[in-house]
């Protein structure tokens, strides 16, 4: 018995194993296509680390200390939250903000890699699964040549 059936692996199999998981810094760099671009997001890049560290809201705080005294000396409510918001909390938590973004992309990171090996386990097994398929149909094929055989030792009625 001939089987119809001939396994073609898809296009995206091969495409896949040449790209790997999808990351952050994959999705940015495909994304920037001129050399304007490119120098912009190097530029925004080193901006981004260089702000996006603890240390940089350390700095920040110790820097928006200075006009406290300033702010407090006035008296005025108005001016007192006025260099809260839009000193203090502007300053300190915009590192803050980026440090925790820096942490979600890490994670988001490892979760395309785990996706990308467990697609990879599933393309596996399911090459497993075509085997055992392409076994299966030999078997079978081989007892309908011997259930053929038999049918032609059977005297016809």
């Amino acid at each position: 018995m001939t089987t119809d059936y001939h396994y073609q692996p898809h296009p995206r199999v091969t495409e896949r194993v040449a790209e790997g998981p999808p990351t952050v810094h994959k999705s940015a760099s495909r994304r920037r296509t001129s050399s304007v671009a490119k120098f912009n997001g190097r530029i925004g890049l080193g901006i981004t680390k260089s702000v996006g560290t603890m240390w940089a809201a350390y700095a920040f705080a110790a820097l928006s200390l200075v006009s406290l005294p300033a702010a407090l000396a006035s008296g005025s409510a108005i001016i007192i939250v006025g260099w809260i918001a839009q000193t203090f909390l502007q300053l300190v938590l915009l590192p803050v903000i980026i440090v925790g973004q820096n942490i979600q992309a890490a994670a988001s990171d490892d979760r395309a890699a785990a996706t990308y090996k467990d697609a990879g386990a599933i393309l596996e097994e399911a090459k497993q699964i075509q085997l055992h398929l392409a076994a299966q149909d030999a078997s079978i094929g081989a007892l309908l040549d011997k259930i053929a055989a038999l049918e032609k030792t059977i005297p016809k009625a």
